[in-house]
């Protein structure tokens, strides 16, 4: 009796032709946002997580604070100092503290000019330190290497072909930085951050000779002693910049982050944006839902003829609601099909254009949980929605159904 109730129930649809498609409309709209967004939310996450591309999550980032343009602590109205570099390394709690600049350079290479930023790259044992700690592996050519004055290298989408120079660059190349020129020795393989396939690298001193930073440093990137007492670390250098910089604890002018933080508060952000547009999406789905109670209302009025004949054969009303309560669950099913599949498809739309936006490689993924229960909340909201116009189809009577 169910599965007749289903064919029945198609042929039904298939008759009534645009209303039955009219119907699904609203469905069709807010299951495509809802799913679409969650996709394309979770495809920024990742996004995100990829710009938080560091090994360790224990490692400590010191900052200037207030309004800055450009790189990281570039553009502070007060800035780090050397000065302040060399207290944090004083620190008992502070294993290691790197200052770390990041120099806006004019670069020139097959007589195209292009804008990116430099940064450098510390000697002795920091050196391999940051190359763990930014995964640092050559696609081709080497890493740099204490001594190397004149030479740099490459994050992957500087030398890539669509680095806007118009050819790809290689290691052995010369490239022009602000008037200077500089040997590639070697490219980065490709991480997926907009950060750091973006960035040159160079050794201190001739990044000095680039830029007229003096005793400024941008960030400081700090090694705990111990991994597991972070906070006694961060409280640690907290205490000594209020000192050394003449400031309250209501009144600083830095910032003491960890990647972890840092991605745990954008993540955060992402999600209440994305709670927002599915509630706003959710809407349609009621606006829907609605619909499907007006169809099926009209439905019940233009067929009592044909409740009446079921009935006069021996259909129970049971049996007439579970027919008219199918028919408007598949109203529900079906315009939540459509919209799950065309959900899908703009999210791996929108995945592809994050891939094109950062030069990543974001894996295109199905969610299969996210579609499943797109269809059982749409078949289920499509049954609700067909509830009271089914008990009114299942309460007629079929002598006034046939009189009519």
């Amino acid at each position: 009796m169910i599965s007749d109730a289903f064919v029945l129930s198609f042929k039904n649809l298939k008759h009534r032709g645009l209303r039955s498609w009219l119907t699904l409309l609203g469905i069709f709209i807010g299951v495509t946002a809802v799913v679409s967004l969650v996709s394309l939310g979770n495809g920024l996450q990742a996004a995100v997580a990829s710009q938080f591309s560091i090994s360790s999550t224990d490692l400590l980032t010191v900052q200037a604070g207030g309004i800055s343009a450009g790189a990281p602590g570039s553009g502070a109205a007060d800035p780090l100092t050397k000065t302040d570099l060399n207290a944090i390394k004083e620190l008992s709690s502070v294993k290691r503290a790197i200052g770390r600049d990041i120099v806006p350079v004019k670069v020139i290479f097959n007589q195209k000019a292009a804008f990116t930023y430099a940064t450098n790259i510390p000697s002795g044992s920091d050196r391999q330190f940051v190359y763990d700690q930014i995964n640092a592996k050559p696609i081709s050519g080497r890493l740099l290497k204490d001594g190397d004055a004149g030479k740099v290298v490459l994050g992957y989408n500087l030398a890539s072909d669509s680095n806007g120079f118009g050819k790809a660059i290689v290691p052995g190349n010369s490239i022009t930085i602000q008037n200077r020129t500089f040997q590639v020795v070697g490219v980065l393989s490709r991480q997926g951050s907009f950060i750091f396939d973006n960035v040159i690298y160079m050794n201190q001193n001739d990044l000095d000779s680039i830029s007229n930073y003096g005793n400024k440093v941008d960030i400081i990137a700090v090694e705990p002693t111990d991994p597991n007492n972070v906070n006694k670390t961060k409280n640690d250098i907290e205490n000594l910049l209020i000192r050394l910089r003449s400031v309250t604890k209501n009144t600083e002018n830095f910032e003491i982050s960890t990647p972890q933080a840092s991605l745990a508060q954008v993540n955060q952000v992402l999600g209440g944006v994305q709670i927002f547009i599915v509630i706003v999406a959710s809407i349609s789905i009621f606006i829907g839902a609605i619909g499907i109670v007006n169809t099926m209302t009209t439905s019940v009025l233009e067929r009592r003829k044909d409740i009446g004949i079921m009935k006069s054969i021996g259909a129970t009303n049971a049996q007439i609601f579970t027919q008219f309560f199918i028919e408007s669950s598949l109203l529900g099913l079906v315009g939540g099909l459509v919209g799950s599949i065309a959900g899908e498809l703009l999210g791996v739309v929108g995945t592809l254009s994050i891939n094109s936006l950062i030069n990543g490689h974001l894996p295109i993924t199905v969610n299969f949980g996210l579609i499943i229960s797109a269809l059982f909340g749409s078949f289920l909201i499509g049954g609700i929605a067909g509830i009271i116009p089914a008990m009114r189809a299942a309460t007629q009577k079929p002598v006034e159904a046939l009189r009519e």
